[in-house]
């Protein structure tokens, strides 16, 4: 088995302080060694920090991302099967025994070990004994104060700050099946398409965006609504429903992704289905004006 360039975390979403510690790992490779990552199912976590753990995508979206970055061998293990070991048995064991490292890089901020009781520098000294070389990547601040986080990444979503996100180097895509609906939006003159959220995803704050939509290599305009479609349905869970703009198709069952990429206005319940048809159409004029 060849030797290993790790790069750890749990990457709940690729943004740009990943990208550094993902880019460390594979600068570091030599001729007899190939890049891997070990992370964790993003699904498998509960809690984070003692609060419940929303994650931003799911963790088949995640390793995707990871493979077109070049990363083929992908050491994903769930959470409860880790918590309890300690750090030293998680350097020696996993990283040098399991994965075969030669190289480790990690975040400044990394914790590992039971009760995340170990950081980055203690990886480094297990790394000196278990003979694999640690690389500490240092917080990408984007030319900020604030450093770049999924943290921050969760709280531009929740506020549909999306502004904020291209400051971590961050683009949203909700990457999901299209799914059967009730078809009210064809009633409207507006078709959509629907996507449901997973169990335990974080869902973006509820209202209407100004979206992107690929199918088949071709990037179509679109708005996309977030919520629970108050106006037209009772007490749903929330999902993405996108018009694309100037396309008509049959793509129930496909895997689509739906970029956001401007907050138009926030979710409401209009007094009839009339006005919310206007509104829709406003909604499409807006997102037809800004096109770039």
């Amino acid at each position: 088995m060849k030797r290993r360039a790790v790069a750890v975390g749990l990457f709940d979403g690729i943004h740009g302080g990943h990208i550094r510690i993902l880019n460390k790992a594979l600068s570091g490779l030599k001729d007899d060694m190939e890049p891997a990552v070990f992370t964790f199912v993003t699904e498998s976590l509960k809690t984070k920090h003692g609060k419940p753990f929303e994650y931003i995508y799911p963790e088949s979206v995640k390793e995707e991302a990871l493979h077109r970055l070049g990363f083929e061998y992908i050491e994903a293990a769930a959470f409860d099967e880790v918590r309890n070991t300690d750090g030293e048995a998680f350097a020696g064991n996993i990283l040098a025994g399991k994965m075969n490292a030669a190289l480790v890089v990690c975040g400044e901020n990394f914790r590992f070990g039971r009760n995340a009781s170990c950081g980055a520098e203690d990886l480094r000294s297990f790394g000196k004994k278990f003979g694999f070389e640690v690389d500490i990547a240092e917080l990408d601040r984007n030319g900020g104060s604030i450093p770049i986080s999924s943290e921050c990444i969760r709280q531009c979503l929740k506020e549909g700050r999306l502004d904020g996100l291209s400051d971590f180097g961050f683009d949203y895509t909700i990457t999901a099946v299209v799914a059967e609906g009730n078809r009210i939006g064809r009633t409207l003159n507006f078709p959509t398409i629907n996507q449901h959220f997973r169990e335990g995803q974080l869902v973006p704050k509820y209202g209407v965006y100004r979206s992107v939509t690929r199918l088949d290599g071709i990037v179509y305009n679109s708005v996309t609504d977030i919520g629970v479609k108050p106006t037209v349905e009772n007490s749903i869970k929330p999902l993405a429903e996108t018009h694309i703009l100037d396309y008509s198709g049959n793509l129930y069952g496909k895997t689509i992704a739906v970029t956001l990429l401007e907050f138009i206005r926030e979710e409401k319940k209009f007094s009839s289905v009339e006005e919310l048809r206007k509104q829709i159409a406003d909604d499409i004029e807006y997102s037809r004006k800004r096109i770039d």
